[in-house]
């Protein structure tokens, strides 16, 4: 049989078996090393300049350099193996990695879908730290933008871990995102009421809040005539990044509130009036319960 002479030759010499075992696994780790050091190192830097000069993210810098390295990694077990003469490896590297990689995906599918929604957070900007979002009925002042979770400060100073698959599949509105942003508050007055001085006081009011902006111009428009009411929607414009809204909201509402009160210009409030007459005198006696 073909296999005899070879079984019968490696019982015979085990010293030069075990030495030709030994060149190999030395040429193996001699080659891995120096492939690995040096693939590493290349690949790495490449990345990170190449990111860097595109104004990329830390994160995104980070994670780019890191996927690198793994490139290098299994780049230099699969030449190291070639070149030790361990074709058996390679086949094996491969069947290793392709399950790892299939139980990879069904078992941290949510976790892959917020990682790359991270990343795109990142490249796309739709907000950054210390915006001011809305989202699904949700709100919060961006604190930190992981590639996986958001976490957020309510103004009740609670923390908000989003993952970031939900912010990027919703509707995002962002309050600080422009130079300018536009401040509104309704007030309504009585029917009969001036029009005229509520407007003007209005306005004043509004010129008088420090941070509100005087381009564009404030307006108190009239845009309602409700059932009890004539309602003025007075408009002010702020920079977001320097003013808070409802700092000036809440100054606006009780300062017009005051001087309603010293011009005498009521504020309306739903109320019902009964018309008519009511005899609560009773003239039969009623019917006694059996019970």
């Amino acid at each position: 049989m073909t296999i005899q002479p070879l079984q019968a030759g490696v019982l015979a010499d085990p010293t030069g078996a075990a030495i030709s075992l030994g060149i190999t696994v030395l040429t193996f780790l001699v080659s891995f090393v120096v492939l690995y050091v040096v693939g590493k190192s290349v690949l790495v830097r490449t990345t990170k300049k190449a990111l860097n000069q595109r104004d990329y993210s830390p994160a995104i810098v980070s994670l780019s350099s890191s996927i690198a390295g793994a490139i290098a990694l299994f780049a230099a077990v699969a030449i190291a193996a070639t070149v030790a003469g361990f074709p058996m490896i390679l086949g094996a590297f491969a069947t290793i990695f392709g399950a790892l990689a299939l139980g990879f995906a069904f078992a941290a599918s949510d976790i892959v879908q917020n990682f790359v929604a991270g990343v795109f957070i990142l490249k796309d900007k739709p907000f950054e730290v210390g915006d001011y979002i809305e989202w699904n009925g949700n709100g919060g002042i961006v604190r930190e933008i992981d590639l996986r979770v958001s976490k957020l400060d309510t103004w009740d100073n609670e923390q908000l871990t989003v993952p970031n698959g939900e912010l990027a599949n919703a509707v995002v509105k962002n309050t600080q995102a422009h130079d300018t942003r536009r401040v509104t508050v309704d007030f309504g007055v009585d029917y009969g009421s001036d029009v005229d001085r509520a407007r003007a006081i209005i306005l004043e009011e509004i010129a008088a809040i420090d941070g509100v902006l005087e381009e564009p111009e404030p307006a108190a428009p009239l845009t309602t005539l409700g059932d009890s009411a004539i309602v003025f929607n007075a408009r002010a414009w702020i920079n977001p990044q320097e003013t808070g809204a409802g700092g000036v909201k809440h100054k606006l509402t009780e300062n017009v509130m005051d001087r309603f009160d010293e011009a005498d210009i009521g504020f309306p409030y739903p109320h019902t009036e009964v018309v008519g007459s009511l005899d609560v005198n009773q003239t039969e006696p009623s019917a006694v319960a059996d019970d």
